[in-house]
């Protein structure tokens, strides 16, 4: 199984998306964490329990600026809010990474944004995959898509790890400072590395995708370590 993360705007869901189209099966923590503080989550009673109404929405879900207000300001919170969210998010992606296994996957994906930072999500992973890109353009990225301001961004990327700390974790980087099709290329070259190492076959397979990126004029971007 790889483990897949990155920080906030550097692009884990567009690598993700693309190794879905090639056939990997993804558990995608972050969905699943929606799934369990939306309206009728079960995560949301012990929330209110906790927390108090203030933090559950009119309509039955987590209210999320507040609560990420809440938690950004206070880590024993932040504590609190992930002894009723990981156990719950840990139960429902087994049993998502079991189902891949039974539906034939060729390999699991596994994205966690805060892998690096949790010693337990790095023992579950044979693989830890980092989609990298300059501090700089995940904070454009993410002022654009999400209207946060600077500072709100900052703050996000200070609670999580710094990029030299994901980087020194990585069994493989995926470089996303470049266009779409040098992103492509790197997905399909480690697409098949890691179905050969699926297959039992180590790094024996897996040069057909730096082929490919070669011909195309793409540098590949990928640094891997060796299996």
């Amino acid at each position: 199984m790889v483990g897949l993360t990155g920080g906030i705007g550097s692009g884990k869901s567009t690598v993700a998306e693309g190794f879905v189209g090639l056939g990997a099966a993804l558990v995608d923590t972050d969905v699943i964490a929606h799934q369990l503080t939306a309206p009728q989550g079960t995560a949301i009673a012990p929330i209110r329990s906790l927390f108090g109404e203030a933090f559950i929405n009119d309509d039955g879900g987590l209210n999320r600026p507040r609560m990420r207000q809440l938690v950004f300001d206070d880590p024993a919170q932040r504590k609190r809010l992930e002894s009723v969210l990981h156990p719950q998010i840990r139960a429902a992606s087994e049993a998502q990474i079991a189902a891949a296994h039974l539906a034939g996957a060729p390999y699991v994906l596994l994205a966690i944004p805060l892998l690096v930072e949790s010693g337990e999500a790095r023992a579950r992973v044979a693989r830890i995959l980092v989609v990298d890109c300059p501090e700089a353009m995940q904070i454009d990225r993410v002022m654009q898509r999400s209207g946060l301001s600077r500072a709100q961004v900052l703050a996000i990327l200070q609670a999580q790890a710094n990029r030299t700390q994901r980087l020194e974790a990585a069994d493989d980087v995926i470089d996303n400072a470049g266009g779409i099709e040098a992103l492509a290329a790197q997905v399909r070259t480690l697409h098949q590395r890691y179905l050969a190492i699926a297959a039992g076959l180590g790094d024996h397979a897996g040069t057909s995708g730096a082929s490919e990126a070669g011909a195309t004029g793409q540098s590949s971007g990928i640094r891997c370590r060796d299996s």
